[in-house]
């Protein structure tokens, strides 16, 4: 980031001591350039707010605390959990009480590594099911040890959409449920 910085403000530099225009000729130029960009609509996606990855990451540290109410804070009350194998919790009591489960009957412990954070806004959706807004897109590996005694490591991608109170209304995790049933005894 620092090199980037320092190339941009020699780039700038250069082109300030290398301007040969006249003063009035810069301005037009600046102020047809500001009327343009004016007009421009915003590109169809966009960096969001960083506060979203600390958001994430906060709420990760709270899964693997075991600290669901903490975790569920970040949740609307309308959310759907889904997973991509196509199943789907409804309503922040209903993703509460599978987790609250599963972290008492069966996980034993379960922590995070290795995990990646990119806050996107969505300014026009593509095709397909994807919303406007802020979506902040996760991968992490996962360490799980279960009541059962058997141990995982995986890795997990989510995608977590944040309404206009910057609480979670859907979130998507992408998961090969296939090892964790065998590990499970299914």
């Amino acid at each position: 980031m620092r090199k980037m910085l320092t190339v941009a403000a020699g780039c700038c530099i250069l082109l300030a001591c290398n301007n040969n225009k006249p003063a009035e000729a810069t301005a037009s130029v600046t102020s047809d350039s500001a009327a343009t960009a004016e007009k421009k609509p915003p590109p169809p996606s966009e960096f969001a707010d960083p506060k979203y990855m600390d958001m994430g990451k906060k709420d990760l540290a709270a899964l693997a605390s075991g600290d669901i109410d903490a975790w569920m804070n970040s949740y609307a009350d309308n959310a759907v959990y889904r997973w991509s194998a196509g199943d789907s919790l409804h309503g922040k009591a209903a993703i509460a009480k599978y987790w609250k489960d599963r972290r008492s009957n069966v996980i034993d412990s379960i922590s995070f590594a290795n995990d990646i954070w990119l806050p996107l806004k969505v300014n026009q959706p593509q095709k397909g099911p994807d919303m406007a807004g802020v979506w902040l897109i996760a991968w992490h590996q996962t360490m799980v040890k279960y009541k059962t005694g058997k141990k995982l490591v995986f890795w997990v991608h989510t995608d977590s959409h944040y309404n206009s109170d910057d609480k979670i209304d859907v979130t998507v995790e992408y998961i090969d449920k296939a090892p964790i049933n065998k590990a499970l005894g299914k």
